[in-house]
């Protein structure tokens, strides 16, 4: 079963519209998939248009089940767990815990019957963030087209590091750096690239070209959609689906806009 983790502490980058379509699109391959939301805002509990009586809150502090927590069916064979903003009180209500960085770990042990679960974290290294973490064997990296977000994702590496020379046995790989809201003829994206390109931490694992940007997208939310169900011909579309086809490795040529040169690239030197 594969885990997979997508951050960045940096807010506003793709990771909940990320998370949404590597899960989807595990599942339209053939997965059977679990999107778990660990991050308060709840979005992925939203885009699904799921109210469940219990969350990933309920599960960590003991008052759901693995069973009870789980939305059964959001999507043919893809279930979610999800969040609400009470999760933001979690640091509070599970200060006396022995351990609490493992919790979810602890709350998955007995899950089965899955290929891959996919994780939605917050914009923050906070304790549902090393819950993550501390499950996971791969993250994902979304990176917005601008000086913060390639902070936010140095940030988040770093935060890795420590993770993985706290608790030695997790392995947790870069999976890939993710670009997200590309456009080939924007300067700003050429100067963020350029930089994740000479980032010693993150250049060796850059997918290219990344999330192009697609209204699109925002239009499929609104109508709590995937962007294969809302736009299929759209450029999220065809970047979601190399982007999944890449973690499946099942990678191929598609085709492409006219105005902009799409290439799939990942540098896998010195990566992680």
């Amino acid at each position: 079963m594969r885990k997979i983790a997508v951050v960045n502490m940096k807010g506003g980058v793709g990771k909940t519209t990320t998370a949404i379509h590597v899960a989807a699109g595990l599942a339209a391959r053939g997965r059977r998939v679990l999107l778990i939301d660990a991050d308060p805002q709840g979005n992925i509990g939203h885009a699904f248009g799921a109210r469940p009586a219990h969350t990933i809150e309920h599960l960590l502090i003991g008052e759901a089940s693995l069973e009870e927590a789980i939305v059964r069916g959001v999507r043919e064979r893809l279930d979610v767990i999800a969040s609400t903003p009470s999760a933001f009180s979690l640091e509070r209500r599970l200060a006396g815990e022995t351990q609490r960085e493992t919790i979810l770990a602890r709350r998955l042990r007995a899950l089965s019957g899955y290929d891959a679960v996919v994780i939605d974290s917050s914009p923050a290294m906070n304790l549902l963030t090393y819950n993550a973490l501390l499950f996971s064997d791969e993250i994902i990296v979304p990176v917005g087209m601008d000086l913060m977000a390639i902070i936010g994702a140095r940030q988040t590496l770093n935060g890795v590091a420590e993770v993985r020379d706290l608790w030695p046995d997790r392995r947790l790989e870069l999976l890939a750096v993710l670009p997200t809201f590309t456009s080939a003829s924007n300067n700003a994206t050429k100067a963020a690239l350029e930089a994740l390109e000479q980032d010693p931490q993150m250049g060796g694992r850059l997918f290219l070209p990344g999330i192009r940007q697609c209204i699109d997208l925002n239009y499929a939310t609104s109508q709590r959609q995937t962007i294969w169900e809302y736009a299929p011909r759209s450029r999220a579309a065809e970047d979601y689906g190399r982007f999944v086809d890449f973690i499946t490795g099942e990678e191929q040529a598609g085709a492409h806009d006219d105005k902009e040169e799409v290439k799939t690239v990942v540098r896998s030197s010195g990566g992680g």
